[in-house]
């Protein structure tokens, strides 16, 4: 078994130096722009609900130096891509069918010299940045609609020489609004928006006291976000993202689309064993756009468990961990929502198979520990009168009395 494991490491270790591509600081800039869209698209499948409760936690884990180097103009440098993230979300009924919740989402991210989980090594080449996102939540279940605002902070610790400027400090507002299958979010700096999502979750989700099979199912899940980067600019780019059920909720396809003249940006054929979400398996291809203005499609994957999850070159991975390319990523972590007593991975059809045996009592008061033989249902005692019968002498031929029916015996005494 030690030998196995050694030749795994060994085989992670070569992956690192063979096909690894550095990251660039132009990647690591724009990180937070990443982040912040991301924690807001958590949010939104979150709110499908808008009640329950959901808590997730993790950190990637990259054992080598040499698995994500950064690429300067001063070289490559041997370091450590990191993404620490968690989330929890609790929400409350204060009026029948009324439900007032609170979100926070938190995320720590960037590049250092130095593998660390509190304190990094801040040289010339790190970069830590901070993203918060909290706020408040209302939601009527009966009239089916959600309503949640709320706040969203961008804080540098270090940003190294070889990065742009940016500001130590930004504050954004953001807003999410739900009705039935439809959903709206917008992000706001100040008075400029920085960002416009519209979704389409038409899919029915038993967890969302939807249907868990027929023709309902199959009906896709549709978003268009628009991003705009800067003051100066009016719509820098769309992205249209398309989410369908192949086969009762367990193997679904994505395809992503960047507009209007980008194309294709990557697609995904996800399993899932269960319909909640706890384990899942996905093949991915990302189009990458290189610097020299050809296109490079990267293949990749992950294996999804409830504890950990393995990538090689996944789309998401690459994205989220500023573009690493040809090395495996293994993310330790935690994911679950519960909705009514429900128990479900984030984005799940079903819950999870588990179930629980309640045995109601029955609290009614009882008039008496022994019910009489002859009681009604009401429990109330009925007397019996005897009409009729007699008893005739007993006879020379007879051992003893016998009881006669009330025909042959009438009028005898």
């Amino acid at each position: 078994m030690r030998l196995w494991f050694k030749i795994l490491l060994l085989g992670v270790a070569f992956s690192g130096f063979a096909f690894a591509d550095a990251i660039k600081p132009s990647e690591l800039s724009k990180g937070g722009s990443v982040a912040r869209d991301q924690q807001l698209s958590e949010i939104r499948d979150i709110m499908r609900g808008g009640r329950g409760g959901y808590l997730d936690i993790g950190f990637h884990y990259l054992p080598f130096r040499t698995q994500t180097p950064l690429q300067t103009e001063y070289g490559t440098h041997d370091g450590y891509a990191f993404r620490h993230h968690a989330a929890v979300f609790g929400s409350g009924e204060v009026a029948p069918d009324k439900h007032l919740g609170m979100l926070l989402w938190l995320e720590r991210s960037g590049w250092d010299g130095e593998d660390f989980f509190f304190v990094p090594q801040y040289n010339d080449f790190s970069i830590q940045r901070t993203i918060a996102t909290w706020g408040f939540s209302f939601t009527n279940s009966k009239a089916d609609w959600t309503l949640a605002l709320g706040m969203q902070h961008q804080n540098v610790e270090n940003v190294g020489k070889v990065y742009p400027h940016e500001n130590d400090s930004l504050l954004y507002s953001w807003a999410h609004l739900r009705f039935s299958k439809a959903s709206a979010q917008a992000n706001f700096y100040r008075t400029d928006w920085r960002l416009f999502r519209f979704s389409l979750d038409l899919e029915s989700r038993a967890v969302y006291g939807g249907r868990s099979s027929g023709p309902l199912t199959y009906l896709p899940n549709v978003s268009l976000a628009m991003y705009n980067a800067d003051d100066k600019a009016d719509v820098d780019s769309m992205r249209v993202t398309w989410e369908q059920n192949l086969y009762g909720q367990q193997l679904y396809a994505e395809v992503s689309y960047d507009l209007p003249d980008a194309g294709f940006h990557s697609a995904a054929l996800k399993f899932y064993p269960d319909p909640s979400r706890m384990i899942g398996f996905e093949a991915t291809c990302l189009r990458r756009h290189l610097h020299s203005g050809s296109n490079d499609f990267l293949w990749g994957g992950a294996i999804d468990l409830l504890f950990v999850r393995f990538a090689y070159n996944a789309a998401y991975d690459y994205e989220h961990l500023f573009g690493t390319k040809g090395t495996f990523v293994a993310e330790i972590k935690f994911n679950l929502a519960t909705v009514d007593g429900l128990l479900f991975n984030r984005g799940a059809a079903r819950s999870a198979p588990l179930e629980t045996n309640v045995i109601k009592m029955d609290q009614s008061p009882k008039q008496s520990e022994i019910t009489p033989l002859n009681a009604d249902k009401s429990g109330a005692t009925k007397t019996i009168e005897a009409k009729g019968i007699r008893y005739e002498k007993p006879n020379s031929a007879s051992n003893g009395g016998a009881v006669s029916s009330p025909a042959s015996t009438e009028g005898g005494k």
